[in-house]
């Protein structure tokens, strides 16, 4: 689904696939691709793609929001593609624990990026956005800000109405807080989670902050 002008997002709503949410975002030389999710069900991804006129080698740049396997696995299947990959590195060095916690065996050098970025500007053939760290969920999470849009794609740091688990390697409940107290003093206007509904509207994402602030931030 069209999210805003150059932003896609490839959202699911099955109650039994344990997969995240994916996020193309387009700039006018570039497309960057957030969260591919699990291998086994990147085919959703594909079907995304070709709605849109494109496919997998047409990707410049893969970026993972952290390491967990429901958004980092299929980045395996653009290893053999000229399109770069990129994530946190404290959540790149610590892939292989998280893999041990859930029982996954990985091949670390399936998801070598290409480089790191934790923090700051990111350029790509003219598209500017911005990362910000953002752990608590694990240790390395980011966030991507996209200020000529005002997007914020959150990964599992924050959801409508909710919060990413601290309870995974690396968590940690006050450190996730002062991470959603820090995005919400952006301006968003389309917060894009890595699970659930996108959240539409400067009035309604503020709700949101406000919501999960007065009601989770007491459970963590």
């Amino acid at each position: 689904m069209q999210i805003t002008q150059g932003l896609d997002g490839f959202l699911w709503t099955s109650m039994s696939a344990n997969n995240c949410n994916t996020y193309l975002i387009q700039g006018e030389g570039a497309r960057v691709l957030v969260d591919p999710g699990h291998l086994r069900l990147f085919d959703h991804v594909e079907r995304g793609l070709r709605e849109v006129g494109l496919e997998p080698a047409d990707i410049d740049l893969v970026i993972a929001t952290h390491a967990h396997p429901d958004h980092v696995e299929a980045v395996r299947l653009f290893n053999d593609l000229p399109t770069l990959f990129a994530m946190p590195e404290i959540d790149w060095r610590l892939l292989k624990d998280i893999g041990m916690a859930l029982g996954v065996s990985l091949d670390m050098e399936a998801y070598q990026p290409d480089f790191f970025r934790s923090e700051g500007d990111l350029e790509i053939k003219g598209l500017s956005l911005q990362v910000v760290r953002s752990p608590g969920h694990s240790p390395g999470s980011v966030s991507l800000y996209w200020p000529e849009t005002k997007a914020l794609l959150t990964g599992d740091v924050l959801f409508k109405e909710g919060l990413g688990r601290v309870d995974l390697p690396g968590g940690n409940g006050a450190v996730l807080k002062e991470s959603i107290r820090r995005l919400s003093l952006l301006e968003t206007e389309w917060l894009c989670p890595g699970h659930g509904d996108v959240v539409t509207g400067r009035t309604a994402v503020s709700a949101n902050f406000s919501l999960v602030e007065k009601f989770w931030f007491t459970y963590i």
